[in-house]
């Protein structure tokens, strides 16, 4: 736990600033819904709890008082389905993520759900940190992982005290690396937290695939960056689901997939997305089905048109979908 007290940034949702939200049907999107107890100018709202996650007295931040539970008598939101969402490696896909939320849960004219997302530019980086620094194994978890994230792991596991306390009714986090400590971060929680491994494998199954080759069992193909397949995210739960889940191999990761990423790095964007394509066609040749591309940034390398960009998915969309069924639901 922290020895000093957890800040987190709110500000109010109106592109490119983020957090606190909740929109109607009558309002455009991005507009925020004027509290009377929250309404505050389009600036920072300041919000600190101690390491036990309970909300405290907080200083200004921009042009507007801070509001804490305190102030407004309880939680910052009250509704039975409010989500929680801590931001993780990009603030960039979590808006990404907050407008499937936004559009999705709306396009049939109801009412978008109410969300409180927790963004922190520490994890960011501590994220992005860990995700250059992982041992490239395919086949195994480092050992020292949880000794050598500790402070990162209890970060997080901040957050979502925080957004509990906050009113968040349903947890999600929209960060393929974060899911590494999934079990550790939602160990104690009161309120349903989502896996996006498993929601993705869930929605894999309800589709019924068949097999490519007889006699085999449905592949499923996964291509990540080295912290999130040695983490295992995603393989326990498709393995649960039945399938048999096909990794890059050595000479793909080397060749390809490794090169494709420091190719990111350098901004060489044609390099990167040349280099995506080829080890895309070396797991399709091994007879998988689809593809989870459970990386933001090599999803992003290729148009929207691309072939094979739509043999893949993307598991933020089965994430997606799977809170606002939940929120629906929790009406």
């Amino acid at each position: 736990m922290f020895d000093r007290s957890m800040s987190t940034l709110f500000q109010t949702l109106n592109i490119p600033s983020h957090v606190l939200g909740n929109t109607s049907k009558q309002r455009t999107p991005w507009k925020m819904r004027q509290n009377p107890v929250l309404a505050v100018p389009p600036s920072s709202i300041l919000l600190q709890a101690d390491e036990s996650g309970n909300l405290r007295e907080s200083k200004k931040a921009g042009s507007g008082e801070a509001v804490t539970s305190k102030d407004s008598g309880g939680p910052l939101l009250g509704q039975a389905n409010v989500v929680g969402i801590i931001g993780g490696l990009s603030i960039n896909c979590t808006l990404k993520f907050v407008k499937k939320l936004a559009q999705w849960s709306s396009k049939h004219g109801e009412d978008q759900i109410p969300f409180i997302l927790c963004c922190d530019p520490i994890i960011s980086k501590e994220l992005s940190n860990h995700e250059r620094n992982c041992f490239p194994s395919l086949h195994s978890k480092s050992e020292s992982s949880r000794q050598d994230c500790t402070s990162l792991m209890d970060n997080l596991q901040q957050k979502r005290i925080f957004l509990e306390h906050s009113g968040a009714r349903c947890i999600v986090m929209p960060c393929h690396i974060s899911h590494s400590w999934h079990a550790y971060i939602s160990k104690g929680c009161s309120v349903p937290f989502l896996h996006m491994g498993e929601c993705v494998s869930k929605e894999l199954k309800e589709v019924k695939l068949k097999p490519l080759e007889a006699g085999s069992p449905v592949r499923i193909g996964l291509l990540a960056t080295n912290a999130t397949l040695a983490a295992g995210i995603y393989q326990e739960k498709l393995e649960s689901k039945g399938f048999e889940v096909v990794l890059p191999d050595k000479a793909t990761m080397e060749h390809t997939v490794i090169p494709a990423t420091e190719a990111l790095n350098r901004k060489d964007m044609e390099g990167a997305r040349n280099l995506l394509r080829i080890a895309l066609q070396v797991l399709l040749v091994r007879a998988v089905n689809t593809i989870i591309l459970a990386s933001d940034d090599m999803r992003d390398l290729l148009p929207r048109d691309d072939p094979l960009l739509k043999k893949c998915i993307d598991p933020t969309d089965a994430l997606a979908r799977s809170t606002i069924k939940w929120a629906q639901s929790a009406e």
